[in-house]
């Protein structure tokens, strides 16, 4: 299956000389949805992974039936004051500034093994963030997984000691 097929390009957003890669309508079909899914699952399963973490808001899109299909948590990274108990938090760079990300202190246990899950790897920010976060409460992060990887943005040089999975690249 192409899933290139399933993603739309919208120029210009969310600014100028942006091309969005919008994967709603992969999303909406259930076939290229679920190849999706059951590739990352497979990749999970290669590493043994304990629990799933997806970055707000689309890596809980991607995520959650990863997580699913697995039998497996999933953990939800969230942005700044969204999460309502004790928690550890990071600040990163995005491709358009900064942003800050925290997850529960008790969401991770020491030696787990965790997968990073989300639709997009483009400067590999979010993902750095993310794994530090998991690694500050004792767990071990082994690999990454996209819908889609933004080659120019040299996202996987940032996180170049993880295994990391992409089921479509943009050069």
């Amino acid at each position: 299956m192409n899933l290139k097929d399933y993603i739309k390009d919208i120029p210009n957003f969310p600014e100028e000389g942006i091309i969005f890669r919008d994967i709603t309508p992969l999303l909406q079909d259930p076939e290229a949805f679920q190849y999706a899914v059951n590739k990352i699952a497979d990749f999970a399963r290669e590493k043994s992974v304990d629990v799933i973490i997806g970055p707000e808001a689309r890596g809980f899109i991607v995520g959650c039936p990863v997580a699913y299909a697995l039998n497996k948590g999933f953990v939800p990274a969230r942005k700044k004051n969204k999460l309502p108990r004790e928690k550890v938090s990071i600040e990163y760079d995005l491709e358009y500034g900064s942003n800050t990300i925290e997850i529960h202190k008790d969401a991770i246990q020491p030696g787990q093994k965790v997968l990073i899950v989300d639709d997009l790897l483009a400067t590999g920010g979010t993902i750095r963030g993310t794994k530090k976060l998991v690694e500050e409460l004792g767990g071990e992060v082994v690999g990454a997984a996209f819908i889609i990887e933004l080659e120019g943005l040299k996202g996987r040089q940032l996180i170049s000691d993880l295994d990391i999975l992409s089921l479509i690249n943009y050069g």
